[in-house]
């Protein structure tokens, strides 16, 4: 009685909690049903097929008035009261918050639809405006305490314990190239347990010490008003469940995304094996807005009293009190008291939150968490305003993090959190309370669950057939084969569905089949460029053409479409010269001549007149058989007209005769005429003429053709001439 008397009237040994809920492990895109504690958009796109919780707990404490050294308190020598640091102050605050989930679930119903039922066990019990020089005062108890004269204040207290069973829905809202907006809200069913308030209205107190109970005295003035539920704080009745306690509560959220890298995880690019991305993190940047914890539990025909306890009480009377409110309506008089409906609200609080994917796995989160209730209202419990800052590192199975918070009332905390795939654990306060010798708040959260992660698809063989659906998952196969290679009996890489020699080797180009010969003459008719008609191999299968029809095939007739003589190589007798006497019999071949000359041109007198005049133009050194340089240009245009003459008459003989005049010995004049002859016939052939055609002959002085008397009959004499000979027939004059 004693304890409780002075919890109430002077308020203290409360602390603080956050009424948020798994710090540090909220923020984990692997959270899974969790994450509908502080957002219901958190549940949907998630990277769960399904998450299910089995159990898992949250809890925590915080205040800004008393500090210690949580990892000395096993030590024996670690004395708490003692030890402890204290900060007294005439505001202390604080709240204690725990929260057990039950069996719980999401599940992705839909690509772009989530649901959520959970069930959740909570209490809170919240102290502010708590005056922190009182407790200091009596902290060892009255009978240690010195005199003093306190204002005390307002200070409030309030107390509650409810259930939930919830339900969330989410889905995506808005989709587009890079942006990515969902969200969510949850309906919440509440089932009431306890609640209890108590608030002061301008109390002070003071104390005199006598060391003598009877007369030590307590002085108070105010008043305190308490209510509760059930008559469970001033009365001596047991708690009877009451299960018309009810009510309802809700919470919305939504969450956008930024995906800069949108293209990346285009559906219309997915491949079976990629499950529509479902397993991957898409975002660099995501921002979250929620509200929780709105609504409130109806407590029917609650009681409470208001006290006015101005007066004063002995040490002794606080030590003989047995019922806290038989005491103070003992000493304070009958309190006024109504029965009346009682509203608790819940906690309310807004989240913000911004996660940043900083490189691969690595990400950076804020969140902050704002209380919406007024915390000096009577009977209202609230959530201590925090912010935290958390790097993590996160995959599919494993999750590390480092919340870094700041807490209304005990200020900067380190803690750090794991997840080992089904299981969780972590703190926000760990690393602070191991370090620090006098935190000031502690907490703690751990789970066991079932997840059940979005995947990419195995395609082992890479055949497009996933791995669940393939029949040969080591071995590439057609998805109409269920991933089986077809069947090739004859190993001739055709598959026995598209073979038409299923037993029999065959090219790809045959369906199957080896090649035939249908006209049998050894070429395959893949080869045959006449597959009907029997030819040579060295035509391609197809007989040799004969396209003039003069029975020499086109391979070797010289003249595939001019009929002609096989002795002919396919060709009809030629006629070079067009001069009607073919080839074979034409003397000269390639000149035009008339059939009585045998094909060759006949020499004219106009051709010897010709050869006269150029022949007798041909000078020579006087008494030499060499010929003149002095006029070589005009010697060698006749020998050139000469030469073009002989030359049109292929087969007819020519005889170059020299002469001379009679001056001198004969003999010599024979022999010079025999040289000067020679000497033309050589250039002539010098020049391209045929020695066939030419002969030579000398006649001195013995054809005159002028009288040697005079010097011009003797000049005329002194020449050379051309003359006609025969003609040579097959090489015969």
């Amino acid at each position: 009685m004693k304890k409780s008397l002075l919890f109430l009237i002077v308020l203290f040994s409360v602390m603080t909690a956050n009424a948020q809920s798994y710090m540090g492990y909220i923020p984990d895109n692997y959270a899974g049903v969790q994450g509908v504690l502080f957002n219901p958009a958190s549940i949907v796109d998630s990277r769960f097929k399904t998450d299910i919780n089995m159990f898992s707990t949250s809890s925590s404490l915080n205040n800004d008035f008393y500090g210690l050294s949580l990892f000395d308190l096993s030590k024996s020598s670690y004395d708490a009261n003692k030890d402890g640091v204290r900060t007294p102050l005439k505001n202390n605050g604080g709240i204690v918050y725990s929260d057990v989930m039950g069996p719980s679930f999401m599940f992705n119903i839909a690509p772009k639809h989530a649901v959520a039922i959970f069930t959740r066990a909570r209490a809170v019990v919240n102290a502010t405006d708590i005056n922190g020089l009182l407790y200091d005062q009596v902290k060892d108890g009255l009978d240690d305490a010195n005199d003093f004269n306190i204002n005390v204040g307002n200070p409030n207290m309030v107390g509650h314990t409810w259930g939930e069973i919830g339900a969330s829905y989410a889905a995506v809202l808005w989709q587009s190239k890079q942006h990515f907006l969902k969200g969510g809200f949850t309906a919440k069913y509440l089932i009431g347990g306890v609640n209890a308030y108590a608030k002061g209205s301008d109390i002070t107190s003071s104390f005199v010490q006598t060391n003598d109970p009877a007369t030590t005295m307590l002085m108070t003035t105010g008043t305190l008003t308490i209510g509760s539920s059930q008559d469970i704080v001033t009365g001596d009745e047991d708690y009877v469940f009451d299960s018309n306690s009810t009510g309802f509560g809700g919470d919305f959220g939504f969450i956008y995304e930024w995906r800069p890298d949108y293209a990346n995880y285009d559906l219309n690019n997915a491949k079976p094996t990629d499950n529509n991305f479902k397993d991957l993190n898409k975002y660099k940047l995501r921002f979250g807005l929620s509200v929780t914890d709105i609504g409130a539990i109806s407590y029917k025909n609650s009681k409470e009293e208001s006290y006015n306890i101005n007066g004063a009480v002995s040490r002794q009377d606080i030590d003989d009190a047995d019922n806290l409110g038989d005491f103070l309506e003992q000493h304070y008089g009958t309190p006024v008291t109504v029965y009346k409906n009682i509203k608790a609200n819940l906690p309310t609080v807004m989240h913000l939150d911004a996660d940043w994917n900083m490189y691969k796995k690595f990400y950076l989160n804020l969140n902050g968490n704002v209380s919406l209730v007024d915390k000096s209202a009577m009977g209202k419990t609230s959530s201590a305003n925090t912010y935290i800052l958390t790097p993590r590192y996160e995959t599919r199975w494993f999750t590390f993090s480092l919340p870094i918070n700041y807490m209304e009332y005990s200020g900067m905390q380190v803690g750090t959190g794991l997840r080992f795939g089904a299981l969780f654990v972590g703190s926000s306060s760990v690393i602070t309370n191991w370090l620090s010798k006098e935190s000031k708040g502690a907490d703690v959260y751990f789970g066991f669950k079932i997840p059940v992660y979005q995947k990419k698809f195995k395609d082992t063989d890479e055949d497009g057939v996933l791995d669940k659906e393939d029949d040969c998952p080591k071995i590439a196969g057609p998805a109409e084969n269920k991933g089986c290679p077809w069947p090739d009996a004859d190993v001739d890489t055709v598959a026995d569905k598209d073979d038409k020699c299923p037993t029999v080797a065959g090219p790809v180009e045959n369906k199957g089949c080896p090649w035939g010969d249908e006209d049998k003459d050894t070429v395959l008719d893949n080869v045959d460029g006449c597959p009907a008609v029997a030819g040579p191999v060295e035509n391609k299968g197809c007989p040799w053409p004969d396209t003039d029809g003069d029975t020499v095939l086109d391979k070797d007739d010289k003249c595939p479409n001019e009929k002609g003589l096989v002795a002919n190589f396919g060709c009809p007798e030629n006629d070079a010269d067009k001069d009607g006497v073919v080839d074979k019999e034409d003397e000269c071949p390639t000149v035009p001549g008339p059939a009585s000359n045998k094909g060759c041109p006949e020499v004219t007198q106009e051709v010897l007149k010709e050869l006269k005049v150029q022949a007798r133009a041909v000078f020579f050194v006087t008494g030499e058989a060499i010929l003149k340089t002095a006029d070589k240009g005009e010697t060698d245009g006749r020998l050139e007209a000469i030469k073009d003459i002989i030359k049109n008459y292929p087969n007819a003989k020519f005889s170059i005769e020299g002469h001379t005049d009679n001056v001198g010995n004969a003999k010599a004049n024979q022999k010079l005429s025999e040289a000067r002859a020679k000497v033309v016939m050589d250039a002539l052939i010098a020049k391209g003429v045929n020695p066939a055609n030419l002969t030579y002959v000398g006649y001195g002085a013995t054809k005159p053709v002028a009288n040697n008397k005079t010097a011009k009959g003797r000049a005329e004499n002194r020449r050379t001439e051309v003359i006609h000979v025969g003609t040579i027939y097959e090489g015969k004059l």
